[in-house]
């Protein structure tokens, strides 16, 4: 079963960014984005059923095959970081931040929220220039709201070791009354 957060509203202007066109919501539904972290190598089919339809997929991490990001890119655009686990040559030019926005939601992507939180308490990011702040690393599913912004883990789409949860992944809408996240259970790898 899925989990839920409440929706909040947003009062400030949304700029569009160069370079990700805001085309606007489609018509009669919300705007979805599918967020996902830490597969680690493995990408359960469900995800791609999950993230049917979605307008964007931001992936914070722990990639560790590059062939997810191809796959995951058959259903929607990709932004993706690099994690702690990403070696060189398997996904190469991931950043270990990235920017962007989707249909007026503007986000940041990092792994570690540790480092992304330090950006923001040193002013290297603001959070009033977002809506949307997504790490992985920690592999559990979180969403809390900060000054109006959506902080977002969606835990780990594999859970690879034996104290995580279970594999999860998260899917953001945007209705005319703002954002919500909803997280969907995936099935345990078996070895």
């Amino acid at each position: 079963m899925a989990k839920e957060s409440q929706p909040r509203q947003r009062s400030r202007a949304h700029p569009v960014q160069p370079g990700i066109p805001d085309e606007g919501a489609p018509a009669g539904g919300p705007i979805r984005i599918g967020v996902v972290s830490d597969t680690h190598g493995y990408l359960d089919p469900q995800v791609l059923e999950l993230f049917a339809g979605v307008r964007h997929i931001i992936h914070a991490g722990d990639v560790m095959d590059a062939e997810i990001l191809r796959t995951l890119a058959t259903v929607a655009p990709v932004t993706a970081v690099a994690g702690n686990l990403d070696e060189p040559g398997v996904t190469d030019g991931l950043p270990r931040e990235a920017k962007g926005e989707v249909d007026g939601v503007r986000f940041v992507v990092g792994h570690k929220p540790k480092r992304l939180l330090k950006r923001f308490a040193r002013g290297r990011l603001s959070l009033a220039e977002y809506d949307l702040v997504v790490w992985g690393h920690e592999h559990v599913p979180a969403a809390a709201w900060v000054d109006g912004v959506l902080h977002l883990n969606p835990g780990t789409a594999s859970s690879p070791e034996e104290e995580d949860d279970g594999p999860t992944v998260a899917v953001v809408e945007k209705t005319a009354t703002g954002l919500s996240v909803r997280f969907y259970p995936l099935a345990r790898r078996r070895a």
